[in-house]
This record gives C-alpha cells, sequence and structure tokens, in this order.
C-alpha cells in the first residue's frame, strides 16, 4: 500500500468564513486529496482542515492551502486568543496506516523548504522534523508569537528560520511545519468567566509544569459575540494513549469543583482514532457528534465516494 498523510494545517482566520471556505476549497480541489473535516473559531480566530492524501498529494494540497492563506490572510491586522505566527501558523504531517515517521520527516523538511522558496516565507521546523533539538516543541518554536518575532527574526541568531529569508512576510509572517503522530485537539469550556481559574487548571494539568503526561493546555477566554464570556481549557493530548480524553475531562472537574465551578460543555477539534473515543458519553462531554469524528470513519466514507 502507498505511503498516506494526514496534514493538520492551521490558519490564522476564524471570522470570515468566505476566507475559510477559499482555503478547504482549494485544497480540495488537489487530485488525490480528501479534506475529512474543518472548522473555524471566533475568538481564537482560527480554522483547522484536516485532510489526507498520498506523497505527492499530501504536499500538493497543504502548497495550495498555503498559496490562498498568504494570499487572503493579513497578520497587521490580524489578532485572536491562540498564540500563531503567521497566516499559516502550523502545517504538521502525520503518517498513517503503518507509513514510517521518517516519510513524514522527509514531506516536512522539504515541503518547509519548497514554500519558504515559492513564497518568501520564513519556515521553522518542529517535532520529528526538528533540525534543532530546541525547535521540537511547537510552544517554544512561536513562544514570542507573531509581533514578538517581528522583532527577533533578523537580529537573534536563535531565532533565524531554517529555510526562508530572515524577515517575516510582510503579511503572512511566519510557518512552523513539523512530522508527529495523532494529537487529540480538546477543549474544555467551564461554568466561569474567570480566566484565572482556567489558567490555574491548565497548569496544573499540563506535562511542562509536572501535570498528566503528554498533555499541553493554556487558558482561553471566549468572547464571541452574542455569547457570555467564557473561561476556556485548550489542550493538545501528544500521547492519547497514556493520557485520554477522559482522563483529562475527570482531572479539569475535579480542579473546577474545587474552584466553585464545573465543566459546561466540551469541544474536540478536528478528528480522532476511533480507540481514543471508546467510552466516551458524547452527551455528557455535549459532542453530539462524537462517534462521527473518528478519523478512520471519515477516511472510510472518503474512500467509498
Amino acid at each position: 500500500m502507498a505511503n498516506v498523510f494526514e496534514c493538520v494545517p492551521n490558519f490564522s482566520e476564524g471570522r470570515r468564513p468566505a476566507v475559510v471556505e477559499q482555503i478547504v476549497r482549494a485544497i480540495a480541489h488537489v487530485p488525490g486529496v480528501a479534506v475529512l473535516d474543518h472548522s473555524s473559531d471566533e475568538s481564537h480566530n482560527r480554522s483547522v482542515v484536516t485532510f489526507v492524501g498520498g506523497l505527492d498529494a499530501i504536499a500538493a494540497g497543504a502548497e495550495e492551502g498555503v498559496r490562498v492563506a498568504v494570499e487572503l490572510i493579513d497578520m497587521e491586522r490580524q489578532s485572536g486568543a491562540h498564540p500563531r505566527i503567521g497566516a499559516v501558523d502550523v502545517v504538521p504531517f502525520v503518517p498513517l496506516d503503518g507509513t514510517p515517521m521518517s516519510e513524514a520527516v522527509a514531506v516536512a523538511r522539504a515541503f518547509a523548504e519548497l514554500i519558504a522558496t515559492r513564497f518568501e516565507l520564513p519556515t521553522y521546523l518542529y517535532g520529528e522534523a526538528a533540525l534543532r533539538p530546541e525547535r521540537r516543541r511547537l510552544a517554544d518554536v512561536r513562544r514570542e508569537e507573531y509581533e514578538g518575532l517581528r522583532s527577533r527574526i533578523g537580529n537573534d541568531p536563535s531565532r533565524a528560520p531554517d529555510f526562508g529569508p530572515s524577515r517575516l512576510h510582510p503579511t503572512a509572517g511566519a510557518v512552523a511545519v513539523g512530522a508527529r503522530k495523532i494529537l487529540i485537539a480538546f477543549n474544555v469550556n467551564l461554568r466561569t468567566d474567570d480566566l484565572r481559574i482556567a489558567s490555574r487548571i491548565a497548569r496544573a494539568i499540563r506535562e511542562s509544569s509536572g501535570g498528566m503526561p503528554g498533555v499541553q493546555a493554556m487558558s482561553v477566554l471566549l468572547t464571541n459575540p452574542g455569547r457570555r464570556p467564557t473561561a476556556q481549557v485548550s489542550t493538545n493530548l501528544l500521547d492519547w494513549e497514556r493520557t485520554g480524553i477522559a482522563e483529562v475531562v475527570r482531572e479539569v472537574r475535579r480542579l473546577a469543583n474545587q474552584a466553585g465551578t464545573d465543566i459546561d460543555r466540551c469541544e474536540l477539534i478536528g478528528l480522532a482514532p476511533a480507540q481514543a473515543l471508546v467510552g466516551l458519553d458524547a452527551g455528557a462531554l455535549s459532542i453530539a457528534d462524537l462517534p462521527d469524528r473518528a478519523l478512520e470513519v471519515r477516511i472510510a466514507r472518503a474512500r467509498n465516494l
């Protein structure tokens, strides 16, 4: 069987549906690409697209997404709750169906060099594709965000990109490109607008602060128009087989209860492995379509079209 990859680019646009639709349409138009899911968040001002394909198709689809985003997203006017360094904030390549990680690393490195040259974008390699050990963690690559990187990229050798110019693109900023295992992006909205509570919970559960293995977490205040402000604990589960969704929900609820509040609802961003969803109560999580969010289900559906 030919090598198969998942690509999950994150775009710094979640408030203009027409722009997001143009990006998705451009990716889906590439032969051999199957777009499985896309979602947007206004407070984060971010959209996530999930698609799969073979070696050539996956890179071509990602390149089309970058092309449209560079044309339509201006980082000088962009703001949102989620950390980001560019119009296309991050492009991870994930090996599927027994494809070796080394192939994903090769795709990521070649792709990073390609878009750096074509679009004059500074690109940083992270995860398994990183060329420097201090850039393996995505959080370290984008720690200053777009505004901080703008002042350091040309002056601090430690912030020089792996490919491309040592200056931000005038409107599109920079891009992080990586290779990694499947991760689960999972958010927990609390029944409070007190961001301090969400911040304490995020600090308690993230691995880097001594919390749960393989968990990254941050706090966000959701301020979508027409809705009451909501404190959110936003997580990435980097090793869902060690720390799964149920474990995170239980611990967040315990800590929220200690602070005098509770969980309001949960959000699964994108897709997750079917095994990671086994035993979860969709009603309790307020995720009505949870069984349909299995990666394997979406891939099977795409192959049958």
